[in-house]
C-alpha cells in the first residue's frame, strides 16, 4: 500500500501548550517562594545567633570586669576600700599600672533609657586630696551625673535592677548593717568599712534580650584563709 503523501505546504508543531507553561511557571514561582523563605529562616538564626553570642560576651565581659575590680581592691592605709550607700558601689584599687597609684572605681545603674548598669574610674590617683575628691565625685556622679564626669563613665549593660550582700561573720548580709565597719573615722572623713570575705552581685536582666531574669555572681576575696567557707 502506498504511504501517505505530506503536503509540503502543511507545518508540523510540537513543543509546550499554554497550559503546560502555565503550569510550568506555578511550580518555577513556587520553588521560587519556598526557597526564599528558607533563605530567610536561615538569616533571622544567624542573626539570632550573632545577637546572643554578642550578648553572652558582653555579659561575660562586665561580670570579669566587676570581678577584676574587686580583685585590684588596694587596702590604703587613710583612705576607704570599698563602699555601698545602696545605690553606688565604690572601691578603691590599684591603677591598671600599679606605679600610678591608685584608682577610684564605681558601679551604679542609672533609670534612663530603660536602665543602664554603669562603670566610672577616675584618672590614677596620688595623695589623699586628689583620692578624696575622686571618691566624692563618684558619689555625685552616681546621684546626679554632669556632662563632665559621663566623660568617664562606660555604659556596661541594660539593667532593671541589682543588689549587693556582703559575706562576714559566716553569713550573707545587707550591706550598709554594722557589722563590717572598723573603728569610727576622724570627723569628716567617709565610713571606712572592712572589705568582706564575699561579695554577692544580683542582676535583674530585662526582657528581651538573649539573657534574661535573675543573675547571680559571687566573688570570694582572694586572701580569704582556707578555713573559712
Amino acid at each position: 500500500m502506498a504511504a501517505p503523501v505530506r503536503n509540503p505546504k502543511q507545518r508540523s508543531y510540537e513543543g509546550f501548550t499554554l497550559i503546560e507553561l502555565l503550569v510550568a511557571l506555578s511550580v518555577m514561582a513556587l520553588l521560587a517562594v519556598l526557597s526564599w523563605r528558607s533563605i530567610d529562616g536561615m538569616t533571622r538564626a544567624q542573626a539570632a545567633v550573632a545577637a546572643r553570642g554578642d550578648d553572652a560576651l558582653i555579659l561575660q565581659a562586665s561580670v570579669g570586669q566587676f570581678k577584676f575590680d574587686l580583685d585590684a581592691i588596694s587596702p590604703t592605709p587613710g583612705v576607704n576600700s570599698l563602699d555601698w550607700d545602696g545605690r553606688v558601689l565604690r572601691l578603691t584599687r590599684l591603677a591598671p599600672v600599679p606605679t600610678d597609684g591608685l584608682q577610684v572605681v564605681a558601679w551604679t545603674r542609672r533609670a534612663d533609657n530603660g536602665g543602664q548598669w554603669l562603670r566610672w574610674q577616675s584618672l590614677p590617683l596620688r595623695g589623699i586630696g586628689a583620692w578624696t575628691q575622686a571618691w566624692e565625685q563618684a558619689a555625685a556622679w552616681a546621684q546626679n551625673a554632669s556632662e563632665e564626669s559621663k566623660t568617664r563613665e562606660t555604659v556596661v549593660l541594660p539593667l532593671t535592677d541589682w543588689q549587693i550582700f556582703y559575706f562576714r561573720n559566716n553569713a550573707w548580709s545587707n550591706p550598709l548593717s554594722s557589722d563590717g565597719a572598723v573603728a569610727a573615722a576622724p570627723a569628716g572623713a567617709p565610713r571606712q568599712v572592712a572589705v568582706p570575705d564575699g561579695i554577692r552581685l544580683i542582676l535583674d536582666l530585662p526582657p528581651g534580650r538573649a539573657f534574661a531574669g535573675k543573675l547571680t555572681v559571687d566573688w570570694v576575696r582572694s586572701t580569704l584563709s582556707a578555713d573559712r567557707s
